[in-house]
């Protein structure tokens, strides 16, 4: 129903390296932007974490069955201040997870509270499941 991906993670970890900003076995930056998600009774849920971000830097969009969620962190610290420790990850941040044909990204709900982006996909009518009526057929009789 719903496959993640993310093709610059391999591009960023293979740049990390070179740039020797990573170590095999040494700390390394985890993905700005985790994710869950699950099936609830009809529809899908996903939940983004967005802590620090606000509403007005969020965006959300749907093409071509590609949900795509930009992000975008800011500077808490005046531009006059000067920064002692920074590891809160700054800047732009996307994600992008394919959408199935038995989701329906027409009918897409999306909620920002306390710094989590909740979307809610509903499962397509044809993907649900539905009971198929049995009728009794009548007999030809067989002449011989």
């Amino acid at each position: 129903m719903l496959m993640r991906t993310d093709p610059f993670r391999d591009l960023d970890r293979i740049a990390s390296q070179l740039l020797g900003t990573t170590a095999a076995g040494t700390w390394s930056r985890p993905n700005p932007m985790p994710l869950d998600a699950w099936r609830e009774d009809s529809e899908f849920v996903v939940c983004f974490d967005l802590p620090g971000v606000s509403l007005d830097a969020i965006d959300v969009d749907i093409e071509r069955n590609v949900l795509t969620v930009k992000a975008e962190r800011r500077p808490t610290a005046p531009g006059t201040a000067k920064t002692e420790i920074s590891e809160r990850p700054l800047g732009a941040f996307s994600r992008q997870l394919f959408l199935g044909d038995t989701l329906d990204s027409e009918n897409v709900k999306a909620d920002y509270d306390a710094g989590v982006l909740t979307l809610r996909i509903p499962i397509a009518e044809k993907a649900k499941p539905r009971k198929i009526e049995i009728t009794a057929g009548s007999k030809k009789e067989i002449s011989a």
